[in-house]
């Protein structure tokens, strides 16, 4: 049995991005002072990826073994392989310089550029999964509750509660591109930690509504097999109950 979420609260994105970066390093160290390999997956998002940068700056002093580290993604857009608007060349963008990773380190998602449709590419990508499973799984909260690429009121939620698939095509998602690759529910919460961040004020209601256990928004329906943290600024938990402490 899962434990209970637990929420980690900063006063804005830039304490909270940074807050994450940080304790991705020393979660990382921590794990491969246990373990040969780390496995990370990454969502796209412009939360997850600043929480990212801070991770590169830190990961340059050799705080970890970034050798022993294999990168996974949660979701992808389907496009060529080169495109920027891919999470992976973004993500990769900002490693490069601060760790050195080999390509059999990197495990991009299929594209556009070898593979015929999505649902092509989300079989190519879960046999390349196999058995693992990802030691963290970091996601961005959407303003809809949407994680990965697991929309609310559409097929690729749909699909979540019968699927026994690690990774699935989406087509006609609600954001641009409209075809994409996403990590299932149960590849997810296969994760050993799951950390899900939500910055700024449009995300309130996603985010107090996840915590609530309301299924209409995707991100209710993750968590790890052993943590589940949410990272969230103050405009992102403003419908979360406050407490004060006078001290």
């Amino acid at each position: 049995m899962t434990s209970a979420p637990r929420v980690l609260r900063y006063l804005d994105n830039e304490e909270l991005t940074t807050g994450a970066g940080t304790l991705l390093v020393s979660a990382l160290a921590e794990m491969q002072r246990r373990q040969e390999y780390v496995n990370l997956c990454l969502s796209g998002g412009p939360t997850v990826l600043s929480a990212l940068t801070h991770f590169a700056a830190l990961a340059r002093t050799g705080a970890f073994d970034a050798s022993r580290l294999q990168l996974w993604w949660a979701s992808e857009r389907f496009v060529t392989t080169t495109d920027p608007v891919r999470n992976s060349v973004q993500a990769l963008s900002i490693l490069a310089g601060a760790v050195t990773l080999v390509p059999s380190q990197i495990h991009a998602m299929p594209s556009r550029t070898g593979k015929t449709d999505p649902d092509d590419a989300a079989y190519a990508y879960a046999k390349d999964i196999g058995d693992t499973q990802f030691d963290i799984t970091m996601l961005e909260l959407g303003d809809d509750g949407h994680i990965a690429s697991i929309f609310p009121n559409h097929p690729s939620y749909a699909v979540q509660s019968t699927t026994t698939l690690q990774a699935v095509g989406v087509a006609d998602a609600p954001m641009d591109p409209p075809e994409r690759v996403t990590l299932t529910l149960p590849a997810i919460n296969r994760s050993r930690q799951v950390w899900m961040l939500a910055s700024g004020a449009t995300k309130q209601d996603a985010l107090a509504g996840s915590l609530r256990g309301e299924s209409r928004y995707p991100a209710s329906q993750a968590h790890g097999a052993d943590w589940t943290l949410w990272f969230a600024d103050q405009d992102a938990a403003g419908e979360l109950p406050c407490f004060r402490c006078d001290l």
